[in-house]
């Protein structure tokens, strides 16, 4: 709830500070160019043309986020109950941070369409956001993404904490978020970049913090002492002082 109050602030902060928002979005599209990286348009250019799968990365976007993220948290905390509280840590930093981040206002690519860019899901009409200065959510904070930072700690949990039949789930839904928010021209690859970034730092603040993990009590044996089951019996135990111990 928490989380959720600071994101309806930053929200309505960024809705009062637009200005530069377009103009950092072509800088970091500048900046992507520079480094060589392959562009969101020609990753959307490879899509457009199959409606299958732009319906698939579309409805992903708007689903697998919180509804994965929720499935998660639960398996964690019945599964994997003794990093449940690291966990809650690196959610709540990371996504902090790019809450915090994200009062400074980024335009998403889909809202550049000089630059060649497509708003997938406004065009089929079932857009989460609906046309630029309408609907709740804020449309100004594509940097960093939050969609990239939960996969990157679903993927981190799920590989080092669970069996072989679970932990490749935690890749795969990182690889198609990843997809899904560039295809749809809702994220630049920079977004994901500093939100994976964010969630190390969140990571190592949790190596740091000292978990107390509830132990089970150690089986009673008969004589009512703790002893763990199967070691022999101390010699000031009774059993080490009868005529048969000592012959």
């Amino acid at each position: 709830m928490s989380l959720l109050a600071v994101w309806q602030l930053v929200g309505s902060v960024v809705h009062t500070r637009e200005a530069g928002a377009m103009e950092r979005a072509r800088g970091i599209f500048a900046a992507e160019r520079s480094l060589h990286v392959v562009s969101e348009v020609d990753v959307q250019r490879l899509v457009l043309p199959h409606a299958w799968l732009v319906e698939g990365v579309d409805r992903f976007y708007a689903y697998a986020h919180l509804n994965g993220m929720a499935v998660f948290l639960v398996l964690m905390w019945w599964r994997c109950r003794e990093v449940y509280p690291a966990l809650r840590l690196t959610v709540v930093l990371s996504t902090l941070a790019c809450l915090l981040v994200q009062i400074v206002p980024v335009a998403p690519p889909r809202l550049l369409p000089d630059l060649g860019f497509v708003d997938v899901a406004l065009v089929r009409g079932e857009s989460v956001y609906g046309p630029y200065g309408t609907g709740l959510s804020n449309q100004l904070s594509a940097m960093p993404s939050v969609h990239v930072a939960w996969a990157c700690i679903v993927a981190w949990y799920l590989w080092w904490n669970t069996g072989p039949l679970i932990r490749w789930a935690g890749p795969t839904h990182l690889t198609l978020t990843v997809l899904a928010v560039v295809a749809t021209a809702n994220h630049w690859w920079l977004d994901g970049v500093v939100a994976a970034g964010f969630v190390a730092l969140a990571l190592a603040a949790g190596r740091m913090t000292p978990w107390r993990t509830v132990r089970a009590s150690p089986p009673r044996s008969p004589s009512g002492s703790s002893s763990p089951r199967g070691l022999a019996p101390s010699a000031s135990s009774p059993a080490s002082s009868s005529p048969a111990a000592r012959s």
